[in-house]
């Protein structure tokens, strides 16, 4: 394949993944394009909330293969699902793959490879887990078809790419497919959630806004003239510079690691965390109000009682996403070893981890570590 048509592949991905963010009902067709990006069979997604609660959604392709995991309890036997989980890479959200899980002779041999797999035409898998909630985890599966190569570091590279859109992607998607809210219209849906979206149009003007944003409105977020301003001074030229590229689709910009914006109020009791989500001009969206959308904002006011989003603290302090749980939890006053326990893991993998933010934020003691997120992390 080409660089143009693996380019070409990638951001078409990207664009679907973001057309699923206010439609819930794209997401297999989503994940059908990640694959397509591997040549792959499908992709799926698997997500658990912190209360126990959880459900996987899969591509067009995989629908088959999963009724048959989930009905035929495949689910006990999945010696790669559990080998991931015990090697961590549900928690530190490291890309993986099979040759990372199971040895050669495992897979000619172990009954899930072949029998189930076989069966449906599947061979090698990679992953990666990504947090688009603080209290959902969620992990992005390729499913490689029989005899594929395994999944090489550049591919696995690509693939924890796209797994940070669809963490960005899935911060509204989430909230949607909540049990609450399937059952009502996405206009509904979308009056209900506690967090803040603004719909805007080519031009940058807010063609809709839910409650929750209304109510965020204030000294750092405005509507002027119909357009919203974010942030003061040289933090407002740079947020609105990404909120043109966005809504551009600049292919670059695409592609690129998506971040969040970071917005402090000028008073200490609101602080803001702003993702921006591209919506395709060619998507066929059924809701009237996104008619002339080609961007999203979420506005997510940060709790001060509560431990800081993982995934924010990752990306503004260049941590992996496993060093960021532990200091979300540790720097919102935990001590380790509850960290562990809530993160299901051991209370001595914790303390290794915690050692290594120490490291790499600079600092010592637990209570440092609790000024650093409260200074630069929205906690």
């Amino acid at each position: 394949m080409s660089l143009l048509s693996s380019a070409s592949l990638l951001l078409n991905a990207i664009e679907a993944i973001y057309d699923a963010a206010p439609d819930p009902s794209q997401w297999p067709r989503a994940l059908g394009m990640i694959a397509d990006c591997f040549g792959d069979v499908g992709a799926l997604l698997m997500w658990r909330r912190d209360d126990g609660s959880y459900g996987t959604i899969v591509s067009a392709s995989l629908v088959e293969a999963q009724r048959d995991y989930e009905e035929s309890g495949w689910t006990r036997r999945d010696i790669a699902a559990i080998r991931a989980m015990e090697s961590g890479y549900f928690f530190n959200g490291e890309p993986y793959a099979s040759r990372h899980l199971v040895s050669k002779d495992e897979i000619s041999d172990h009954p899930f490879f072949v029998q189930f797999r076989a069966q449906h035409g599947l061979g090698t898998l990679g992953g990666v887990a990504v947090s688009p909630d603080p209290h959902v985890g969620v992990l992005l599966s390729l499913q490689g078809h029989a005899g594929r190569p395994e999944y090489s570091d550049a591919e696995l590279e690509t693939v924890r790419r796209i797994g940070r859109h669809v963490e960005k992607s899935l911060r509204l998607t989430i909230r949607l497919l909540d049990a609450e809210l399937a059952k009502v219209g996405l206009g509904e849906a979308l009056a209900r959630i506690g967090i803040g979206v603004f719909a805007l149009d080519s031009l940058g003007r807010v063609v809709f806004s839910n409650p929750a944003g209304q109510r965020l409105i204030g000294d750092q977020l405005q509507i002027v003239q119909g357009r919203l301003r974010i942030g003061s001074g040289t933090e407002r030229t740079a947020i609105d510079e990404a909120i043109a590229r966005t809504l551009r689709g600049d292919p670059h910009h695409l592609i690129g690691d998506p971040k969040p914006v970071l917005v402090h109020s000028i008073g200490a009791s609101r602080r803001l965390v702003v993702y921006l989500l591209p919506i395709a001009s060619r998507a066929s969206l059924a809701e009237k109000f996104l008619t002339h959308t080609r961007g999203i904002v979420l506005a997510i006011e940060q709790k001060l009682d509560e431990p800081a989003d993982p995934a924010v603290v990752r990306d503004v302090l260049g941590l992996t996403l496993g060093e960021a749980r532990i200091a979300a939890l540790v720097g919102a006053g935990l001590p380790p070893k509850e960290a562990a326990e809530r993160l299901g893991i051991a209370e001595e993998t914790a303390r290794t981890v915690l050692k290594r933010v120490f490291s790499k934020v600079g600092v010592s003691r637990q209570s440092e570590l609790v000024a650093v997120l409260a200074k630069l992390v929205l906690r």
